[in-house]
């Protein structure tokens, strides 16, 4: 059984994913999976930046604002829920296109991670990442050879990914994963991702689109949406970036222009740590909008040597 093709774009906030997204699922006949950790929440539309009906132009949209506020949603649930969308669209003859920000639902989605009840430790990837950049690629692999020499005598000391991987995968399941590729059946990672990334070499550039990205939040509604949001206090979207930063303007504590400076400040840092998290990932293909204004084209020859490429299993 082939892995199911699917092509992601992703990159900081106010890059441009949904436009760029959008297009591509015309061309190519298909359908978006929003891979967004605030996306999936009701009642946070404009802070997240959710695509409004005008927007998706027609294309269907899955995993967007179907959750309550208060609701819980792990990594786990988003991989499994994501799975059943693209195994879904694919099976319509459709193309699915992950589309979003949040570097660890992408990841461990592209990665085909298996989460199950006993071994799930979501902390676990990130604690590894901060190892590996504490003591370097050698260090790791010295590491990596006391319980699995194969995997340590195969990686490249660059393939920071996958050596990170190997670790993973023996912590959560006391299997190297040598054992585990044995072991694994032909069909059990369903996903082959292709990954678009789009980023821009000027980083101030990207800055002031998210600027102007918070001013027109503000002109559309982010206040009361936020205000509505602060009378809840509760849920998994309460600390949903946009809304948090108003908080203090209900409560007395500063000003709507101090609130939204300081918003246009906490995005445009959340942009820098999306980008560390990305540029951590060498199967990005990265397109820079600055550039050239219409990254439409080149998107679309990666998309379409991807979609013609023989699978592989």
């Amino acid at each position: 059984m082939s892995k199911i093709k699917t092509l992601f774009i992703v990159g900081p906030t106010a890059s441009g994913k949904t436009a760029l997204s959008i297009r591509l699922a015309e061309k190519f006949g298909g359908e978006i999976v929003s891979a967004d950790s605030m996306q999936i929440y009701k009642g946070i539309h404009i802070a997240s930046a959710a695509p409004d009906v005008q927007e998706m132009q027609g294309i269907p949209h899955h995993l967007l604002e179907f959750l309550e506020p208060q609701d819980c949603f792990s990594v786990a649930d988003y991989v499994k829920a994501a799975r059943d969308c693209i195994s879904d669209i694919s099976s319509r003859g459709k193309l699915p296109i992950v589309v979003g920000g949040t570097g660890l639902y992408i990841s461990s989605l592209a990665d085909n991670i298996g989460f199950n009840e006993e071994k799930t430790d979501l902390e676990l990837r990130q604690s590894l990442e901060k190892r590996f950049d504490e003591i370097g690629a050698k260090e790791m692999l010295k590491e990596l050879a006391d319980f699995d020499p194969e995997s340590a005598a195969r990686l490249h000391p660059n393939n920071r990914r996958r050596i990170i991987r190997a670790f993973e995968v023996y912590k959560l399941t006391g299997k190297t994963i040598t054992e585990q590729n044995i072991l694994s059946k032909k069909g059990e990672e369903l996903i082959e991702p292709c990954m678009i990334g789009i980023n821009f070499r000027d980083r101030e550039k990207l800055y002031e689109r998210i600027n102007r990205r918070v001013d027109i939040m503000l002109k559309s509604g982010l206040l009361d949406e936020a205000k509505k949001a602060y009378e809840r206090k509760n849920g998994g979207a309460f600390q949903a970036i946009g809304h948090k930063e108003l908080f203090g303007v209900f409560e007395g504590k500063c000003t709507l222009d101090e609130a939204a400076e300081n918003l246009k400040r906490q995005t445009r840092r959340y942009a820098k740590r999306q980008l560390t998290w990305f540029n951590r990932d060498d199967r990005i293909h990265w397109l820079y909008a600055d550039d050239n204004a219409d990254i439409f084209s080149k998107a679309a020859e990666i998309a379409e040597n991807f979609i013609k490429k023989e699978g592989t299993l």
